[in-house]
């Protein structure tokens, strides 16, 4: 087999020509091409990067405010069960103060009454006692309820402190009358016993002067000239109605 040297050699000449012109003008502008691309694609892909980490962080700040609101509606929900709950028990406790504020209201509404009542039956027992003693003791002798004062008005002042009994001795000197108030008029004879009897137990010879007074009731008053001495029924009756007014009065 012949070889043709020249033609070997120019065709290994142009093979190299060939080579370089692809290597120039093709394969190299298509590798700057493919660098190009690649670093777009890198950039892309970094750009990408950068927006799923925003999109992440976005993510977990809604998550976090998510959770705050969760937690901030069941710290709301808490305190409005307490607050309802604090309310309920303040109501209860007021509806429980005024139901013992009613209930002492009327327990002393009904004492009250009760005491009222009370005095006003005490009033009219003392009224219609007064008034059946009034009747019986009309039916007594003059003199033996006579007898009866004048032994009362003796036991008093016997039983009276020295120095009372001298103090109202005093009010007697020089003169001064002695004034003997009853019920209802003494028969002359009466009186005179009075007299006798008042100067003997008071040891003075002063003049005495007798007057009425229907409001007694019954009994007598010795009125001095700075003092009262009183064996009435109106001054019993009286301390009777005073003690039912005590006893009505309001504790």
């Amino acid at each position: 087999m012949h070889l043709d040297w020249w033609t070997i050699g120019l065709q290994t000449i142009n093979f190299g020509i060939l080579v370089w012109l692809l290597h120039r003008f093709l394969y190299k502008p298509v590798l700057t091409m493919i660098d190009a691309r690649k670093a777009e694609v890198r950039g892309q892909f970094d750009v990408a990067k950068d927006v799923e980490a925003k999109a992440k962080a976005e993510l977990a700040a809604v998550e976090a405010e998510r959770a705050g609101i969760a937690a901030e509606r069941e710290a709301a929900l808490k305190a409005a069960a307490t607050q309802a709950q604090e309310m309920a028990e303040a109501r209860r406790a007021q509806a429980e103060r005024d139901a013992e504020a009613l209930m002492d209201s009327t327990r002393k509404t009904l004492a009250s009454e009760r005491e009222g009542a009370l005095d006003e039956a005490r009033r009219i027992a003392l009224d219609l006692g007064s008034d059946f003693a009034q009747r019986l003791l009309a039916e007594v002798p003059m003199q033996y309820r006579a007898e009866a004062w004048i032994e009362r008005i003796e036991q008093h002042l016997k039983a009276m402190p020295q120095a009372e009994r001298e103090a109202l001795v005093q009010q007697l000197a020089n003169g001064k009358p002695l004034a003997i108030v009853t019920a209802c008029a003494l028969p002359p004879a009466t009186a005179d016993h009075w007299n006798a009897r008042l100067r003997q137990s008071l040891g003075v010879s002063s003049a005495m002067t007798f007057a009425v007074d229907p409001a007694l009731t019954a009994g007598a008053e010795l009125h001095f000239p700075t003092a009262i001495l009183r064996f009435s029924w109106q001054s019993a009756l009286a301390a009777a109605r005073m003690e039912a007014g005590a006893h009505g009065q309001p504790r």
